[in-house]
C-alpha cells in the first residue's frame, strides 16, 4: 500500500511538472516574466503553508528571525533569480527543449555539493555528470539550432538550472532543521514578496493583466506550484529524497508530449536522445545514493 502511494505521488507530481513549461510559455505571452513567477510563487508558497503549519506542530521546531533571514536567500536565489531565469528561458526557446534542459539541475547540484561542502563526487557521479553534458548538447544543438529555440533561450535556461542547483545545495544546510515543506514553502512566500517588490520599484507590472488571464495564473500558482510540490513532497514522506527524486526524470519524458499537444510543437531526434541520456544520468546518480544508503 505504501508502495503504491510512492508511485501514484510521483506519478502525479511528474506529470504536473511536465505541464510546466507549457503553462508558462501560455501565460508569459500576456504577463511578465517578473510578474508571473512572483505571483505564481507567492501563490503556492501560501498552498504549502497549511502543510508546513502542522510539519512545524509535529516537529515542535519554531521559527527565528535567522531562519526567516536565511530562507529570504534563498527565496532571493531559487525564486527572484533562478525562476525569473526559467521563465525568461521558456519564452525563448520550445518547451520541450526547456523541460529537460532544466532538468539537469540535480547533476550541476552534485558538482556544486563537491565544492563547496562535504558530499563529494564518485565516479559514478562523475559518469552522471558527464553524461547529463552530453544530454544537454545534444538538446541545444549547437552545431543547428532548431526552430523554436534560440541560443539565448537555453544559455538562460541552462543558467536557470545551475543557479536553481545552487538554491537546491544551500538549501540541504537547513532543511532537516527547519523541516522540507516548511523551508520550501517560506522561501517560496518570502522570495516572491522581495521579488514582487523589486517588480514594483523597477517600473514592471504588478497587477496589470492577472485578471484577464486569471486561469493561467492559478494554474501555474495553485497546480504547478502549489499541489505539484506538495505530491513531491509527499513522496519523499513515503519513501526518501532519493526515491522522491525519481519525479526529475520522469518529467522530461512528459513534457514534450504537452507541448507536442498543446503547443503543436516538433520533436526532433536530438531532444529524444537527449532526455533519454539523461534519463540514464539521473538512473545512475540515484542508484549511487541508493547504495550509500544502504
Amino acid at each position: 500500500m505504501k508502495m503504491k502511494k510512492v508511485v501514484a505521488c510521483i506519478i502525479m507530481a511528474a506529470t504536473i511538472f511536465a505541464t510546466m513549461e507549457v503553462a508558462l510559455k501560455i501565460g508569459g505571452v500576456n504577463l511578465d516574466s517578473f510578474q508571473l513567477t512572483a505571483v505564481r510563487f507567492l501563490i503556492g508558497g501560501l498552498i504549502l503553508a497549511p502543510a508546513a503549519y502542522f510539519e512545524c506542530r509535529k516537529s515542535g521546531y519554531r521559527l527565528n528571525g535567522k531562519d526567516v533571514a536565511w530562507m529570504a536567500l534563498l527565496g532571493i536565489v531559487g525564486i527572484a533569480i533562478s525562476m525569473v531565469a526559467f521563465q525568461m528561458g521558456v519564452l525563448r526557446c520550445n518547451a520541450a527543449t526547456a523541460a529537460p534542459l532544466f532538468c539537469t539541475n540535480p547533476l550541476y547540484a552534485m558538482v556544486i555539493a563537491h565544492i563547496f561542502t562535504s558530499e563529494k563526487m564518485d565516479t559514478r557521479k562523475w559518469i552522471a555528470f558527464a553524461l547529463g553534458v552530453v544530454a544537454a548538447i545534444f538538446m541545444i544543438r549547437p552545431w543547428d539550432v532548431q526552430e523554436g529555440n534560440t541560443a539565448l533561450g537555453m544559455v538562460i535556461m541552462v543558467f536557470a538550472a545551475v543557479t536553481f542547483a545552487a538554491y537546491t545545495v544551500m538549501g540541504k544546510r537547513s532543511i532537516k532543521r527547519i523541516g522540507t515543506i516548511t523551508q520550501t514553502s517560506v522561501s517560496f512566500i518570502v522570495g516572491a514578496l522581495i521579488l514582487l517588490v523589486f517588480t514594483a520599484v523597477t517600473g514592471h507590472p504588478v497587477l496589470a493583466g492577472l485578471a484577464e488571464n486569471l486561469a493561467v495564473v492559478l494554474y501555474c500558482g495553485i497546480v504547478v506550484t502549489g499541489i505539484g510540490y506538495l505530491f513531491y513532497f509527499l513522496a519523499i514522506r513515503y519513501s526518501d529524497a532519493s526515491t522522491g527524486s525519481i519525479t526529475f526524470f520522469v518529467k522530461p519524458a512528459i513534457a514534450p508530449v504537452f507541448a507536442v499537444i498543446i503547443l503543436h510543437e516538433t520533436v526532433y531526434w536530438n531532444t529524444i536522445v537527449g532526455i533519454v541520456l539523461l534519463v540514464i544520468a539521473s538512473v545512475i546518480t540515484i542508484s549511487d545514493t541508493v547504495i550509500k544508503n544502504r
